[in-house]
């Protein structure tokens, strides 16, 4: 069987709108994460985002398209071109249904329509856009990338919160191992508005904090909850054969292996309970082939939230024992990005295989009870073969997936 390759990358993110961009913010350890700009937070218990400042769509999409997408869409847009051009996929000459596209998301298009639902109520329904009947939907994104791009081959939508940017990943995968040219995959999400901050703030898990520095710090003695973002990563994946037979100027990496577990129901076990974690994390090493020693990094989850960190310590410890197994945190400068954290979690473990270093987390003092190697402070130089990434979201989804480097 074939290996599964990335031959593109494309990043939008708080701290960087392009792949380049981005990975140099996260080396500097420079964060995106500051007050919400976009909406008055003043009354919410939360008030801090990692929040994509300055987008300009205009600047970068056409005008049509502006009326009739929502944030979230547009950003998805801008990522989704990056990464085609950096696969040098030309499409015209691939099979007519031979490249897909796959997307997750986990809130749709909430801030147009919630702008829709704020024209309802305060002019009527003759000010609702038409558009408001596909803008919200959670497939859009895949919709909007696959028409902009003339892509016909089979397509979908994944949701599961935080694992579900994984999870598309893994379908993009699927599709490649039927016989499918290309895929173009990942998750760009956020909704940073008032109905979604609602929806948000529900869960009870979002940090109070003012200051972005005491914000959110996971497997800190002071972790009380994580800070939401947007943004996340598009990427282009492909049969390495096909690959090659095209011509792909150059290959990002490679997926390696990939498992998705679902926790017992809410209340039944302890919440820092680490069994179906540490089984999918399991199950994603024997899809690659790999034993724990083969992989020299973990880009962990890391909820923030006390029990969920506890948790995740104890799958990771559980799997790899007492090694000192350097444990990456990127999003401490993004804050957790909905979907789009895992598809930038592999993005940036692609670009720390091909450099050689792990970027380091910001805001956090990862405490001594834990015994995790946490990068902190400035970037760790590292050879590397394998990482793992891992994605959690509500309700019980863990995803892990493999991820190796180009050769």
């Amino acid at each position: 069987m074939n290996a599964v390759v990335v031959t593109g990358i494309g990043v939008v993110a708080p701290n960087g709108m392009s792949t380049e961009e981005y990975w140099n913010a996260a080396l500097a350890a420079r964060s995106g994460i500051g007050r919400i700009t976009r909406f008055a937070a003043d009354g919410y218990r939360a008030t801090l985002a990692g929040e994509i400042r300055g987008f300009d769509p205009a600047a970068h999409l056409p005008s049509r398209l502006v009326p009739q997408t929502d944030h979230s869409t547009r950003l998805s847009l801008v990522a989704a071109d990056e990464a085609i051009r950096d696969a040098g996929l030309d499409t015209g000459k691939l099979p007519e249904y031979g490249v897909g596209v796959v997307t997750a998301n986990s809130a749709g298009g909430f801030e147009f329509g919630h702008q829709e639902l704020d024209n309802l109520w305060r002019k009527g329904p003759e000010y609702v856009s038409a558009y408001q009947s596909f803008a919200w939907f959670y497939a859009v994104n895949t919709g909007q990338i696959s028409i902009r791009h003339g892509l016909r081959g089979p397509s979908g939508v994944l949701v599961a919160d935080e694992a579900g940017g994984l999870d598309a990943l893994a379908q993009a995968r699927r599709l490649l191992r039927r016989g499918l040219n290309a895929v173009v995959t990942g998750a760009v999400d956020g909704s940073l508005c008032p109905w979604g901050w609602i929806a948000q703030t529900a869960t009870g898990q979002l940090s109070a904090a003012e200051d972005p520095a005491l914000a959110y710090r996971p497997f800190d003695e002071e972790a009380a909850g994580f800070v939401p973002g947007e943004g996340g990563a598009i990427l282009v994946v492909e049969d390495e054969a096909a690959a090659r037979k095209r011509g792909a100027p150059q290959v990002r990496g490679r997926l390696l292996g990939y498992a998705a577990t679902f926790g017992p129901k809410p209340g039944t076990v302890p919440p820092d309970d680490a069994s179906a974690l540490r089984r999918a994390i399991e199950l994603a090493l024997a899809d690659a082939g790999a034993d724990p020693g083969d992989i020299d990094a973990v880009f962990a989850d890391a909820a923030g939230v006390p029990d969920l960190d506890r948790a995740e310590v104890a799958a990771l410890t559980g799997v790899f024992g007492e090694r000192e197994l350097p444990v990456a945190v990127p999003k401490t400068l993004t804050g957790r990005l909905c979907a789009g954290a895992g598809p930038l979690d592999v993005a940036t473990a692609l670009l720390a295989l091909r450099d050689g270093v792990l970027p380091p987390a910001a805001h956090t003092r990862p405490s001594p009870r834990y015994d995790l190697n946490v990068v902190v402070d400035r970037p760790l130089a590292l050879r590397m073969r394998a990482v793992l990434v891992v994605a959690r979201g509500l309700g019980g989804f863990n995803s892990a997936m493999v991820v190796g480097g180009s050769h």
